[in-house]
């Protein structure tokens, strides 16, 4: 198991008022994303367990790649990963921004 976590700086908070959200299922080619508004406006941070050592490099790129999209400001997120490729990762990430923007509960 490994276990990394990633820090940004971000220009802009996450929109909606909506406190958390999950998106996904932990299973073989998936993985589940849970996000928390928690941080200030200006932070992001995510936190990955996955089985499948050695793609930090890989992950570095996508987070990177997600943070410049989105700019998750006052967002966290835990990513509980069961060997999911980078594009479902993003899609992933997506609708977990997608899903915390809405304006419920």
């Amino acid at each position: 198991m490994e276990d990394l976590r990633f820090q940004h700086r971000v220009r802009a908070r996450a929109g909606g008022i909506r406190k958390s959200a999950i998106v996904g299922v932990v299973a073989s080619g998936n993985l589940e994303v849970l996000v928390e508004r928690v941080l200030p406006d200006t932070e992001c941070a995510l936190d990955i367990k996955t089985a499948a050592i050695g793609f930090g490099e890989v992950w570095t790129a996508v987070i990177g790649d997600f943070v410049e999209r989105y700019s998750p400001g006052g967002l966290r997120f835990s990513i509980n990963d069961g060997g999911a490729r980078p594009d479902t990762v993003s899609l992933r990430l997506a609708q977990a921004v997608r899903l915390i923007a809405e304006n419920g509960q």
